[in-house]
């Protein structure tokens, strides 16, 4: 039997055109994963036009935030995953999947796709392969997540960062970031403890991720008493008035601090910096790590 090397394009469309499960394919190598392609199948959940929109907003409105942002972690971390969700009254079993070319060091496109079942066609064979992502997930999150706030650690967002500006650097777009550093969190942490200031770091890491716009952005602790947030807008005064906004948010928070010099409760300060990747001389770590110990001064 001769070997197939290469497939005509047009037949591989026709494939996917015939395939009976809602599909999409996003671009993750561009800025906000733009959804490059949606089978016929797809119009079953939603008649809405999906090409060239960004794959987490897509998420987003067929799926909500919440899982929009999970799917947005598991997609930066390169990694397979599915989850239960619901479209149309019907409940579906959402797989994605990167697809990588052998010579390519990362994923450049995600596949989507909604699966009434699994390769077996069972929902027992449903219940166990999403069980068995689930536990590789929870293995991955180990080591990305800080055990205190659930939020991305310092590597995971140093990955995460490294991925994005390498294809702000090839799209010669930008990147925003904005830090934020709780004030007098030493004082509070004298006056209240351990077990209420890992509370109080909690509570404003999950006010920070409610405040992002969109299922792309990520938040993370990178360490001690700091956030910081990565936003692929270029407008700095948008990014300024964002981080205003947060900034607002956990102040509403109401978490008394009896030591504040600027408050009764407990507040952030903020940093914003918007850089031109294809225009900075350091690379990524090296930028990121005078970012942080600049703002840590």
């Amino acid at each position: 039997m001769p070997k197939m090397k290469t497939v005509n394009q047009e037949i591989l469309e026709q494939v996917i055109a015939a395939t009976s499960e809602p599909l999409l394919i996003a671009h993750i190598g561009q800025p906000d994963w733009p959804v490059v392609l949606a089978n016929p199948a797809f119009a079953t959940i939603t008649t809405d036009t999906v090409l060239n929109k960004p794959f987490a907003d897509v998420i987003e409105e067929l799926a909500g935030r919440d899982l929009a942002l999970e799917i947005s972690e598991a997609v930066r971390a390169q990694q397979e995953t599915s989850l239960p969700i619901e479209a149309n009254n019907r409940e579906y079993l959402l797989a994605l999947r990167p697809l990588q070319l052998p010579d390519e060091k990362m994923a450049g496109f995600y596949v989507a796709y909604w699966r009434t079942g699994t390769g077996a066609g069972t929902a027992e064979g449903a219940e166990t392969h999403h069980a068995l992502l689930k536990a590789k997930r929870r293995i991955r999150d180990l080591s990305r997540d800080d055990p205190v706030t659930g939020l991305l650690n310092g590597g995971a967002f140093a990955d995460v960062f490294e991925h994005d500006w390498a294809v702000a650097e090839r799209e010669t777009g930008k990147l925003s970031l904005v830090t934020f550093t709780l004030e007098e969190f030493a004082a509070y942490l004298e006056v209240f403890g351990r077990h209420a200031a890992d509370s109080c770091l909690r509570r404003v890491g999950q006010a920070i991720r409610r405040c992002l716009r969109r299922a792309s952005d990520v938040v993370a602790r990178p360490d001690g008493q700091r956030f910081v947030v990565l936003s692929h807008s270029t407008d700095e005064n948008g990014v300024r008035e964002f981080a205003g906004k947060i900034s607002t948010a956990v102040r509403e928070l109401g978490l008394h601090h009896p030591r504040s010099i600027s408050s009764n409760f407990v507040t952030v300060t903020y940093e914003v910096t918007v850089v031109d990747v294809s225009a900075e001389k350091r690379d990524a770590k090296e930028f990121l790590s005078d970012l942080l110990d600049v703002v840590a001064q």
